[in-house]
C-alpha cells in the first residue's frame, strides 16, 4: 500500500488442480491442453510462496483432483498426494467441492474426507444434518467467509433414489432435452448452464446464507462467498441474494478454466480464478489476498493478474 497501511491479513487462492498421475491429455472439446501431472508442482509453488507470505488460510476453490482417478482407481491415492502438498503449508486450508469431487466420491464420502474443512475447523453448519455442504467462519474480527455448496441441487452426488436427485432430474430436464444431459441445451447464452456437471443452491441453502448475510450486516462485517462454479443452476437467486446485503464485498469462484472478473452495480467483485490445470509447467496460477480495513489486493501469480477490489 503506497500509505503504508498494514493489511488486517492475507489468504490464498487456487483453483481446478485436477491433480491425477497420468499422461498430458486434451479438455472435454479437445481444444486445450491439460498438465495433469505437473498440477502438482504448481501446487507446491503456491504452497512455498504461501508460507513465505506467512498466510492466514487457503481456499481452495473446487476440482483438487480429476475425474481420470476414478476410470484408474485411483481417487484415494490421488487425493493423499495433493492433500499432502497442502499439508506442507501451517496455513488452514477450506476446501470447496465441485464437479470432480463428486466424479471420484459420494456426497457421503465427501464429508467423512479430509475434503470436509468444516468439520476440521469446527465451524459446521446446522446444514450439515442434511448433507449439504456449507458453511461460514471468520478469519478476523470484522470479516466473514462464506463456503456455499453449489451442488447440493444436483445429479451429481446425490442418490438416485434422493427426492434431490429426482427434483434435479426434472429441472434439468425441462431445460435439456438433449439424451446425453452432460451435452448443453441447443439455446446459447445462459440456458447452456443446465447441464448434469452443474448445480445449484436449495431453498433452504439460501435462507441460511440470508441468515448468515443479515448478521453480517448488523455486524458491519465484510463477507467474501465461494463457490466452486461461476454460474449455478438458480444464479439469479443467488445473485439477488448477495446484492440485498451490504455486508457482501466479494463473490470467488472456480471451474471456468479460463477465469474472469466483474463488478456489478451494487459494487460487488465476482471473480473466477484461472484454472491450475490447463496452466503450463513455466507459469503458475494461484493468489493472494491481502485483506485491509478498506479494500482487498489480490497479488496474482502466472496467469492471474493483480487486482485491487474497493469495498462497495
Amino acid at each position: 500500500m503506497e500509505d503504508g497501511a498494514q493489511p488486517v491479513f492475507a489468504f490464498g487462492i487456487i483453483a481446478d488442480i485436477q491433480y491425477a498421475d497420468i499422461e498430458d491429455g486434451l479438455n472435454f472439446l479437445r481444444t486445450r491442453k491439460r498438465f495433469y501431472r505437473n498440477s502438482i508442482q504448481l501446487l507446491r509453488n503456491a504452497t512455498r510462496r504461501w508460507e513465505e507470505q506467512r498466510v492466514k488460510c487457503v481456499l481452495q476453490l473446487g476440482d483438487i483432483i480429476d475425474g481420470f482417478n476414478k476410470r484408474h482407481d485411483a481417487s484415494e491415492q490421488a487425493l493423499d498426494t495433493v492433500i499432502k502438498e497442502f499439508e506442507k503449508s501451517s496455513a488452514d486450508v477450506h476446501h470447496v467441492w465441485g464437479n470432480h469431487e463428486f466424479y471420484n466420491f459420494c456426497r457421503e464420502t465427501l464429508l467423512a474426507s479430509s475434503l470436509n474443512s468444516a468439520a476440521k475447523a469446527g465451524c459446521g453448519s446446522d446444514l450439515m444434518a442434511d448433507d449439504i455442504y456449507a458453511y461460514e467462519f471468520s478469519p478476523a474480527p470484522g470479516f466473514r467467509f462464506v463456503v456455499l455448496d453449489s451442488y447440493d441441487v444436483s445429479l451429481i452426488g446425490r442418490d438416485e433414489s434422493s427426492e434431490k436427485y429426482k427434483r434435479s432430474l426434472k429441472l434439468l430436464q425441462e431445460h435439456n432435452d438433449n439424451p446425453d444431459l452432460n451435452h448443453p441445451p441447443v439455446f446459447y447464452g445462459l440456458e447452456q448452464r443446465f447441464v448434469k456437471f452443474n448445480g445449484g443452491f436449495s431453498r433452504e441453502q439460501l435462507l441460511w446464507l440470508d441468515e448468515v448475510l443479515t448478521l453480517a450486516d448488523q455486524k458491519q462485517e465484510r463477507v467474501t462467498v465461494f463457490n466452486p462454479i461461476c454460474l449455478a443452476w438458480n444464479y439469479e437467486a443467488m445473485l439477488s441474494m448477495l446484492r440485498s446485503h451490504k455486508s457482501v464485498v466479494c463473490f470467488m469462484a472456480g471451474h471456468d478454466h479460463d477465469g474472469g472478473y466483474y463488478v456489478d452495480e451494487s459494487g460487488v467483485h465476482h471473480i473466477t480464478l484461472e484454472g491450475v490445470i490447463e496452466t503450463r509447467p513455466d507459469s503458475n496460477a494461484f493468489g493472494t489476498v491481502y485483506v485491509y480495513e478498506d479494500q482487498m489486493v489480490l497479488k496474482g501469480s502466472g496467469r492471474i493478474s493483480d487486482k485491487v477490489l474497493k469495498y462497495p
